[in-house]
């Protein structure tokens, strides 16, 4: 076929959104900012209820449940649990909006 509508490799092929098998170091370094950013906000929103002296269920139970980036080892950092994958491990870049979620818990043992 030629002309102006001769398919594309990708619509011939089919494939057409490649994702690499692991992060770059770009977006590896934005997923630590973004915890970090997470981190400064439950922060500074403890801080100013602390200056007032309340305190805030849910604060709590961030701060007991929820590591800090700094003591995230790096397999939480850049995956999370996946049943359906051979070693129940997916980059954290595979998953559907991975930029807008918190994803810092996974089950116990993996």
């Amino acid at each position: 076929m030629f002309g102006p509508f001769k398919p594309t490799n990708p619509a011939f092929s089919g494939l057409l959104w490649k994702i690499p098998w692991r992060m770059s170091a770009g977006q590896k370094y934005r997923q630590r900012k973004r915890l970090q950013a997470v981190d400064q906000v439950i922060a500074t929103v403890e801080e100013g209820l602390k200056s007032k002296g309340l305190t805030c269920k849910a604060l709590e139970r961030l701060n007991a449940e929820l590591p800090k980036e700094s003591e995230m080892p790096s397999r939480d950092k850049y995956t999370t649990f996946h049943r359906r994958s051979p070693g129940y491990r997916i980059g954290l870049h595979k998953v559907a909006k991975w930029t807008k979620r918190s994803i810092r818990t996974n089950p116990k043992g993996f």
